[in-house]
């Protein structure tokens, strides 16, 4: 049995796809078929159903998962260990991320962190913040940047980063007829909906009670491109991040409503673990060092 067999086991049954899977261990879809197919006739269990929806754990695959990233683990930290004996640090970090690698400041996060510990290596994967969190939880990732308005989340070290204003946005056909006059006349016109995993929903909900107004069920967006796309298409208004509503509002695509503002927090999240990693604190650390 070798390591990078477990790892492919770990991504087929977390993407449910073997070419996704593929994707993710930077290797063919027949190699990946091939590791899996080597890994269950040495255990002599089956560990995936191949079902119209993809990849399936069965029982068995289930129950082996866990065992299989316990040990994927405790060989990082046997490599993060030995780089440390040698004055070192080493180890992949799989790290969350939402919104767009500007606003997040990726890039001098990985400049910093290749210039001190080059052996750290970053990898990075995008989603909505809830999916994030859940992933987080699930151990499917080590560290996150996410939006939250919480101040302790339980088992996770939450550092929060930078606050984040929020805009309401109209199409330019609803500007045009007139701006609304209340919140509650706002709440009654045609609305594009965040995506309930998406970190901006809560405060679109508040927005909705405070107005005394059911949340709407029409169009809904799973990213914030996604949110000022349609409203610029003209299918509602939209809740979105000031910095992006006012870009859109300068190219013309929609206007901003003057009547509302909120915020909520970029944040970075880990899991709070017994035996802390030390590539993982050099990538907190860096993170924090870019955002001070």
């Amino acid at each position: 049995m070798e390591l990078y067999q477990l790892t492919t086991f770990i991504a087929v049954a977390q993407e449910r796809n073997l070419t996704r899977a593929a994707e993710r261990v930077f290797t063919s879809v027949p190699a990946v078929s091939a590791q899996v197919k080597a890994l269950e006739d040495e255990l002599g269990v089956k560990l995936f159903d191949r079902t119209s929806r993809g990849m399936a754990l069965t029982e068995a695959g289930d129950s082996l998962l866990l065992e299989a990233r316990r040990t994927v683990d405790a060989a990082q930290r046997m490599r993060a260990a030995a780089a440390q004996l040698r004055g070192e640090l080493s180890g992949q970090v799989r790290m969350g991320t939402v919104s767009d690698p500007v606003a997040l400041r990726l890039g001098e996060v990985m400049v910093r962190l290749a210039e001190r510990h080059p052996q750290v290596m970053l990898q990075l994967q995008q989603n909505l913040s809830l999916r994030t969190q859940a992933a987080l939880r699930r151990g499917d990732l080590d560290c996150a940047y996410l939006m939250s308005a919480q101040e302790q989340v339980e088992g996770m070290e939450l550092r929060r980063l930078t606050v984040i204003d929020l805009a309401v946005t109209l199409t330019r056909r609803q500007a045009a007829a007139g701006l609304p006059e209340s919140l509650e006349a706002l709440a009654r016109l045609p609305w594009v909906s965040n995506s309930p995993e998406c970190g901006l929903r809560l405060q679109q909900e508040a927005l909705f009670r405070e107005a005394g107004q059911p949340f709407p069920h029409g169009a809904m967006a799973d990213t914030e491109g996604a949110v000022r796309g349609m409203v610029a298409s003209g299918l509602g208004a939209g809740l979105m991040r000031l910095d992006q509503a006012q870009a859109a509002e300068r190219a013309g695509e929609l206007v901003i409503w003057p009547g509302w503002r909120a915020h909520t927090w970029l944040c970075w999240m880990a899991p709070v673990k017994q035996l802390p990693d030390p590539a993982l604190a050099a990538v907190r650390d860096t993170v924090l060092e870019v955002w001070a």
